[in-house]
């Protein structure tokens, strides 16, 4: 009724190299299963490679089964194609399956081609492009993260959607298309968290990753068909804009202050509504308590929080493109007086996502929404902070390898590998996106409870996003006299860390001393340092971070996760109890 139709019926097991009387009941089995085909509509079938004990290898053998499978097939108008399964007894590997097939030598059986199966066992994926493309019966993709682990158990629970995982899903179907196959590409996906998500967001994910992929190999495979609209390349952001707060009145004096005591300036106010900008360095926060509108909704359901980030992009226009191509969610409001219409989407946790560029009047954004703030008080001088080195976003972990796709397949990012921030409530699942510059950084924080602060924060904001923000500085200890002189308390750092910090790492006690005295965590690795300094909480779980990266550092200092949530659950207020 809804024009859906079935390309193909899978699997069928245990079929080639069976002994007697097994051959029988095996030839016996099938033709019942064409009789389901016929019922169902469709004409191809899945047989999988042998798994069964008693089976017996050698592609003659194989290859008679299939030659006689064929002629059975054909005479009731279907179709065969013959996959190797990575565990697979006697065929494990798409080459000698290919093999089978092409000593079947018959027109209705062809091989069926799987991205995991090839991927996993490590097989060269070139080795497809010398497979005839009308020989190709059918192609299933799935992608997966790198574990070490038995290949059946891999299979039944990690696969995922391309671009979500670590196989070269890409190199793949480069091959596939060189060898000018036309059929249908098919995602076979099985994990945990995919079989509870919803249809709605599988299916958007499953466009996204596929759309993305082809796009991706037509780029890399010049000459090749592919059936997809043209679209932007994937974006370079440049970095983050802005990043807007919406809040009540009450709330925005709060967030003010503790903006001040970090060296901000309150430098404008939005020409005709309640908004308004506080500025340091490359720095733009936005506080919005406008009575009506997108901000005022989303204070409605999560108290004050932030509800829209502005990335710095080439082109605003075609970014907007690519992400609606991607099947992002579009937004608009209408602009009020002397407002510029920016193009943006719905992000995480159904915040909003504009788009700024240097190509029109979008680069003039704050001169032309905003004037000068005319004001008796004395601002607080600046503390050295420079620009937002990367925003903190916590969602459910359910939902991580979703948004993991939407920011990898829209702009030009890449994902670093998954790591676990240990809480006394639980695990906290951790993945960065970075751009190759490093001008954008975005961690993604998964909660799988409410007992953890990231958990915690989840459900007491109803689903907000973003947890943190993380400011850059160039000297983090004058940054730290600066903030102290300003009246700012940082999180305060059990002493014992540094005990532990000394001994780890071999630093000097007069080092470890100033660390201690300011509250700072360290981290190293072989490429630099990393210096991290922590606000209090805010509401149920905000908070803010100082952070300086020496040398070549990259990382996001997860070995003090533990001593800093630590820190902060002990600040943080009994259930019920009003702030303050």
């Amino acid at each position: 009724d809804h024009g859906l139709q079935i390309s193909l019926y899978q699997p069928f097991r245990d079929f080639e190299g069976m002994p007697e009387p097994q051959r029988s009941r095996t030839f016996d089995r099938v033709e019942r299963k064409f009789d389901i085909m016929a019922d169902l509509g469709t004409d191809l079938m899945l047989v999988c490679s042998n798994v069964s004990p008693v089976s017996l290898g050698g592609i003659d053998r194989a290859a008679a089964d299939f030659r006689e499978l064929g002629e059975r097939a054909q005479k009731r108008g279907l179709k065969i194609g013959y996959e190797a399964l990575a565990w697979g007894r006697h065929v494990n590997d798409h080459r000698d399956a290919w093999e089978v097939v092409r000593w079947a030598d018959h027109p209705g059986v062809g091989v069926i081609l799987d991205s995991f199966h090839t991927l996993a066992r490590g097989i060269d994926p070139e080795t497809i492009r010398s497979i005839p493309g009308d020989k190709i019966a059918f192609i299933q993709l799935a992608d997966a993260p790198k574990i070490d682990m038995d290949l059946l158990y891999w299979s039944r629970h990690f696969r995922n959607m391309p671009g979500e995982g670590d196989l070269d899903v890409t190199a793949f179907m480069r091959a596939v298309m060189a060898t000018g196959y036309d059929g249908v590409i098919s995602l076979e996906i099985f994990n945990d968290q995919f079989r509870g998500a919803s249809p709605r967001s599988i299916a958007v994910d499953g466009y996204r990753s596929l759309v993305n992929l082809m796009d991706r190999v037509r780029r890399l495979e010049p000459g090749i068909a592919v059936d997809l609209p043209d679209l932007p390349s994937r974006v370079h952001v440049a970095g983050v804009e802005f990043v807007e707060f919406a809040a009540n009145e009450t709330e925005a004096e709060e967030l003010g202050a503790m903006f001040a005591a970090m060296g901000f300036e309150r430098a404008g106010r939005h020409v005709s509504k309640d908004v308004t900008l506080w500025k340091q360095g490359s720095i733009n926060l936005v506080v919005n308590t406008e009575r009506e509108g997108f901000a005022h909704a989303a204070y409605l359901v999560h108290g004050t929080s932030v509800c829209d980030i502005g990335l710095k992009v080439e082109n605003a226009q075609a970014t907007l493109e690519r992400a609606r191509a991607l099947k992002a969610e579009p937004f608009e409001q209408a602009a009020g007086p002397g407002e510029l219409k920016i193009p943006a989407i719905r992000g995480v946790g159904n915040g909003v996502m504009h788009f700024l560029d240097e190509t029109s009047e979008l680069a003039n954004v704050w001169a032309i929404e905003f004037r000068p703030v005319a004001s008796e008080e004395i601002p607080a001088p600046g503390v050295g902070l420079t620009r937002i080195d990367h925003v903190a976003q916590t969602m459910n972990y359910e939902e991580m390898l979703t948004w993991t796709l939407f920011y990898t397949s829209i702009f030009d990012t890449r994902r670093t590998p998954m790591v676990d921030i240990v809480d006394p409530g639980g695990l906290v699942r951790s993945q960065a996106i970075e751009g190759a510059d490093g001008a954008l950084r975005i961690t993604l924080n998964g909660a799988e409870n409410r007992k953890t602060l990231a958990g915690r924060f989840m459900a007491e904001s109803f689903g907000s996003s973003v947890q943190h923000l993380a400011f850059a500085t160039q000297d983090i200890f004058a940054t730290a006299e600066r903030l102290a002189a300003n009246g700012f308390q940082p999180l305060d750092i059990s002493p014992n860390y540094y005990d532990d910090l000394e001994a780890r790492f071999g630093l000097d006690p007069e080092f470890t001393d100033c660390l201690r005295a300011a509250n700072i965590l360290y981290d190293r690795d072989e490429a630099g340092e990393y210096f991290q300094l922590y606000s209090p909480n805010y509401g149920e779980g905000f908070f803010f971070e100082i952070v300086e990266r020496r040398g070549g550092y990259d990382g996001y200092g997860a070995a003090n996760a533990q001593f800093r949530i630590a820190a902060q659950k002990r600040g943080l207020r009994p259930k019920g109890m009003p702030r303050g």
